[in-house]
């Protein structure tokens, strides 16, 4: 996009959070990027600046400044992977697909990683040209991801989630025997904190609250399986409070064990064993749960 771009928004984008709505027309252009143009005020709403959490509105005018993007519009996806997704589909119907996202694909494409969920399935075909994320997984994270197949579903999903009537959970096998009690755990984290060229979110006073139900499942020698349910949603918010209780995700580069000898040079598989198993919503009627991979078991009984 080589000249500035005005843009009114209509009642088929309006509820859409502003960094999504970015997202989806500056493709090509890194998240980071686009982060860093709204916190800069190179876009404006109105004339005006606006957080990436802003909600469009429709007659909203959005000033988007020359922006040039380092990847086509139009990005090639290989066929294999096509396929992959194609087959990792476990409900879809006109308003959203559920897929067991595998471990190891991206959510979106951005800081460096070309090709992600959202691009492959928007290469389906001509119906699924204007999907978009509902919510987003770890790169390094599987399991249960919806993709909406329109705005007016979108929105209401974005509504739904921000009123904490979507039921999110998620199973992680973690280092050692799970001490604590079951129930809700709270902490204050604070996201986009530079260490070295990594975006880490560390535990911070002037942080959001970030809140998680926690109740252990099985346990092994080694590990533990946790059932977590997400009651915030915060960035890495499972991977930091795990670690923060002393018992990190197995697996995790980036806030787990940095000399990890009971995964390296075994048998069982190299991933972060973080897996989302259902996403919840009666308003939505969405009941979709998908059990953890075959190592997730692998791992406890090898260990005992």
């Amino acid at each position: 996009m080589s000249e500035v771009k005005k843009i009114i928004i209509d009642e088929n984008i309006s509820g859409q959070r502003l960094d999504n709505f970015l997202l989806n027309l500056l493709k090509g252009v890194p998240k980071s990027k686009i982060y860093s143009i709204i916190r800069k005020g190179e876009i404006r709403i109105n004339s005006k600046r606006k957080k990436p959490s802003y909600k469009l509105v429709s007659g909203d005018e959005v000033r988007v400044p020359p922006i040039k993007t380092s990847i086509k519009e139009n990005q090639f996806v290989p066929t294999n992977i096509i396929a992959l997704l194609r087959d990792a589909i476990v409900e879809e119907n006109e308003d959203y697909i559920a897929i067991n996202k595998p471990e190891g694909i991206a959510s979106h494409g951005g800081s460096g990683i070309s090709i992600g969920v959202i691009e492959t399935i928007r290469n389906f075909g001509k119906t699924y040209r204007d999907a978009k994320l509902v919510h987003r997984l770890d790169k390094d994270t599987s399991g249960c991801q919806i993709i909406a197949k329109n705005n007016k579903f979108l929105r209401r999903c974005n509504k739904l989630i921000s009123e904490r009537k979507v039921k999110k959970t998620y199973q992680a096998i973690v280092h050692g025997n799970w001490t604590h009690k079951d129930g809700l755990y709270e902490i204050n984290i604070k996201k986009n904190m530079l260490i070295g060229k990594e975006r880490m979110v560390r535990i911070s006073d002037g942080g959001k609250i970030a809140k998680t139900l926690f109740r252990a499942v099985e346990s092994s020698n080694n590990f533990s399986l946790i059932q977590c349910e997400l009651v915030t949603g915060r960035t890495h918010q499972l991977r930091v409070h795990l670690s923060e209780l002393g018992f990190p995700i197995a697996g995790d580069k980036k806030y787990g064990l940095k000399e990890n000898k009971l995964l390296n040079g075994s048998s069982h598989k190299k991933r972060m064993y973080l897996h989302a198993n259902s996403f919840i919503s009666n308003d939505l009627n969405i009941n979709v749960s998908i059990k953890p991979p075959r190592e997730f078991k692998k791992i406890l009984k090898n260990d005992e």
